[in-house]
């Protein structure tokens, strides 16, 4: 299980930014004041260091940092 959410925590961010992003690229809806792409993209600058430290705790969990 430990396996299978750190490949998820890896691979989201970039599936998000990369794969989705062509998806994400258009000017409505507007949310928070701001077209959909530019707050897709601040939203990820926010979750990524997030997922980071998901990977981080979980190999902390696992005894990798030592």
């Amino acid at each position: 299980m430990k396996k299978l959410l750190m490949i998820l925590f890896i691979s989201a961010p970039f599936i998000a930014q990369l794969v989705v992003l062509p998806f994400a690229n258009r000017i409505d809806p507007i949310v928070l004041g701001l077209p959909f792409l530019q707050f897709w993209l601040f939203l990820w600058i926010v979750l990524t260091p997030l997922f980071t430290f998901g990977i981080y705790l979980l190999q902390k969990s696992q005894g990798g940092l030592d």
